[in-house]
């Protein structure tokens, strides 16, 4: 007879707790915690691992209560796709005969910017994501992603990132969205979105306030008001959950004003589930429950950190057990901590299995690819075409005022081109630190890239192939050895164009300039390379700056005669950047960071209030060299015809138009932007906010109406008695190409009555372009 949570006709409510009534506390505990095999002495791919790493069991005796989860059975080594998939099935299918009840393990891998696994794509990062400002792509991207994981027997993706750019010398900085929060909402729910549709259950991530760090040092304290909390830092994740469709959240590292999340019942169950009505399971960042422990300081043993982790709203302990086994058994046996709350994080993670089918009569191991047989490609030509589309459309043009760009019309690099900069031939400049190459192919130099990738250099080379292109290191990415800057300053002086290819090398935890762990004490170029800049520029050539780069740098000091900032564009980038050199591709990436003008302290983002603007009463000036939104073109846009109401019902919505011309000679797209102020509010509101944004592709000529429908919902905020309130009064409503490109602007009334609104609220800005 069938047990009945084995039958997939009935409800899936009733299978679980059937299943549960049958558990006993040891199998319940298995659910809820991760197992991480593959991991060899000196391989560090994760904050603090080999200081909790313990030898692990015989793996009968692991899993004889069954397991929760499998933790990167990819993304540890080098492993060929067929023979991780082959294995991943074996160890499946040892797991359930060697268990009373059959039960499958979940598999999670990292997702931040591809698949992160060996021979895998290599997606530009979210921050070029932010810079493409092209959901649709993303959302396209993200489900490709989750098929190929699909295929080799992976359940679940951590990510997207959701946290919003605070402070830019936070190493992650790479795997934000960008210093908006619409902008992070937007993008982030267009990925999650994609690998939910997929069947790749999505993983919120670092809820919440990680990057608003102090100093913007990794693992560090947040201080910062419950209003920016609400209005800064926790949409993003609302806009997710609605509206890409988010089964999982991860807990961030940080701690907000003295509590870690991973212990804040007001924020993971009060507000997460409570108001926001999440369902579905919150899992531990990597030892996060120990950190209550061993970092933060609320604990004071694992079986503690394990209670409060779990009563906080915790389900699942990642990425292998230490508090949610023996030490919270003990607990749970004293009375100490109620079963009641192992029963309903149980629940959780069975109700998850029970939807992706590994409670089902007659579940099978295998994969789709083993049960081919045949060699798996994790880098098809279908994901490089994408991965090709992303980068094309997230390099920013910053600046062409001398108009030596493109080269190949210009003529200004037509004959002899160098190519300098530590940056210039180094394919690990291409990629994130949460790429497989730098992630963890560092870690075996004995093992092969897995996936083709030119450098810039080789790309300069193929986009110019009747040129003369010359190249000098002139010194490394960090460190300070000035001996190679007297020799590119030559080779420079023998070409008619310079490009300096400077900017960052990913890693992990010390191993980069930019990546997890790998936080700056401030925004200068890494290194010497702003000195190799200043004698390039000095040698009297043309020299364009091109920035391979996991965060903006200050460059208020430098005049190049160009400036291309591409945001780690990931396998297809340096064709990408070269064809922006050439005039190939027309640029059309806008930026989703503003670039300083000045490296010291803690920058301002765009959102600050007018008390944060220049404003007399300081020495020090604010202004960013490049705001947010910025970007150039080699074409031109007419933004006319603007209308809209003068008044919004504060319960209803106002309609903004605009005609958005190309008025240049080819083909190009431009971001049309509207911003927000509300120069008169109960608490201090930003002088500029973004609300809605459309790219549109035009040819030269073309012309289309771009609308925006404006729910009164996007004005509100959170007053001072923390609630969110839509107010009565006036608003002005901008349009441009950037945050400070304004071409329009209109003073709207609020009509009618003060209205709170809730979790439910209107989100977003629909946008529509149409032929007028």
């Amino acid at each position: 007879m069938l047990n009945p949570w084995a039958d997939p006709g009935k409800p899936t409510a009733e299978r679980v707790a059937a299943l549960l009534a049958e558990l006993t506390l040891e199998e319940k505990l298995a659910q809820l915690v991760g197992v991480w095999v593959g991991i060899s002495e000196g391989e560090e791919v994760a904050p603090a691992q080999h200081e909790f790493a313990e030898p692990l069991p015989p793996w009968d005796e692991l899993t004889k209560p069954g397991l929760g989860q499998l933790t990167r059975v990819f993304g540890t080594g080098p492993v060929d796709p067929l023979v991780g998939a082959k294995v991943l099935a074996e160890t499946q299918r040892k797991l359930v005969a060697n268990t009373r009840f059959g039960i499958p393990a979940m598999a999670h891998e990292e997702c931040l910017a591809g698949f992160t696994a060996w021979q895998a794509t290599v997606f530009p990062v979210p921050l070029s994501w932010g810079a493409s400002f092209d959901p649709e792509s993303v959302e396209r991207m993200a489900r490709e992603v989750g098929l190929v994981m699909r295929d080799v027997g992976v359940h679940q993706g951590l990510a997207p990132v959701l946290d919003v750019t605070r402070d830019p010398r936070w190493g992650r900085t790479e795997e934000t969205i960008g210093e908006d929060p619409y902008l992070v909402g937007l993008i982030g729910s267009a990925y999650t979105r994609g690998l939910e549709s997929s069947g790749i259950v999505a993983t919120l991530k670092h809820f919440a306030g990680y990057s608003a760090s102090v100093g913007g040092r990794n693992h560090a304290p947040v201080h910062m008001g419950p209003r920016e909390f609400a209005d800064v830092v926790l949409p993003p994740f609302e806009m997710a959950l609605r509206l890409g469709g988010a089964r999982s959240v991860m807990h961030s590292y940080a701690e907000v004003d003295g509590v870690p999340p991973a212990a804040d019942p007001a924020l993971l169950t009060d507000l997460l589930r409570g108001r926001w009505g999440f369902e579905g399971v919150v899992v531990a960042d990597y030892f996060g429950v120990s950190f209550l422990e061993t970092a933060h300081g609320v604990a004071g043993s694992p079986g503690e950190a394990a209670a409060l982790a779990l009563t906080a709203g915790v389900d699942v302990e990642l990425p292998s057990v230490r508090c949610y086994g023996e030490p919270l058994a003990e607990l749970v046996r004293s009375g100490v901590v109620d079963e009641a709350h192992v029963d309903v994080a149980v629940t959780r993670v069975l109700t998850q299995k029970c939807e992706l089918g590994l409670l089902d009569e007659g579940w099978e191991p295998e994969s789709p690819a083993v049960k081919r047989g045949e060699p798996v490609d994790l880098d098809p030509p279908a994901l490089r075409d994408l991965a090709r589309t992303m980068a094309e459309r997230s390099v920013v043009l910053l600046d062409n005022e001398a108009g030596v760009l493109p080269l190949a019309a210009s003529g200004a690099g037509a004959s002899r081109i160098a190519v300098v900069g530590p940056c210039a031939d180094d394919v690990l400049a291409l990629m994130g630190c949460y790429a497989f190459p730098n992630h963890v192919g560092v870690q075996h130099p004995d093992v092969e890239l897995g996936v083709e990738m030119p450098t810039l250099l080789e790309a300069v080379r193929a986009e110019f192939p009747h040129a003369t292109v010359t190249t000098a290191l002139g010194c490394e990415v960090s460190g300070d050895d000035r001996s190679g800057i007297a020799g590119a300053v030559e080779v420079a002086r023998d070409a008619d164009v310079v490009l300096a290819v400077l900017g960052d090398r990913a890693g992990l935890f010390g191993r980069g300039t930019s990546g997890e762990g790998c936080d700056a004490e401030d925004l200068s170029l890494p290194g010497v390379q702003g000195e190799l800049l200043d004698a390039l520029l000095e040698a009297g050539k043309p020299v364009v700056l091109v920035l391979l780069a996991g965060r903006p740098y200050a460059l208020g000091r430098y005049r190049p005669a160009g400036v291309v900032q591409a945001f780690f564009p990931g396998e297809e980038g340096s064709g990408a950047v070269a064809g922006v050199l050439s005039g190939r591709v027309n640029p059309s990436g806008k930026l989703p960071v503003q670039v300083p003008r000045g490296s010291g302290g803690q920058p301002t983002t765009y959102l600050h209030p007018k008390l944060g603007a220049v404003g007399g009463v300081s020495s020090v000036d604010p202004t960013p060299l490049y705001p947010f939104g910025h970007g150039l073109s080699y074409t031109s846009f007419e933004l006319t015809g603007f209308e809209s109401a003068e008044e919004l019902p504060s319960d209803g919505e106002v309609e903004v138009s605009c005609l958005v011309r190309n008025t240049g000679g080819r083909r190009g797209a431009e971001v049309v932007q509207l911003y927000l102020h509300d120069p008169v509010a109960s608490v201090t509101r930003p002088v500029r906010q973004l609300v809605g944004f459309a790219r549109v592709e035009l040819d030269a000529g073309e012309e289309r109406r771009v609308a925006f429908r404006l729910h009164a919902d996007r004005t509100s905020f959170t007053g001072r008695d923390g609630r969110r309130v839509v107010e009565t009064g006036e608003v002005s409503l901008l349009v441009g190409c950037s945050s400070t490109d304004i071409r329009w602007e209109r003073t709207v009334r609020v009509t009618g009555e003060d209205r709170y609104v809730g979790h439910e609220r209107v989100l977003v800005t629909p946008v529509t372009a149409s032929t007028p």
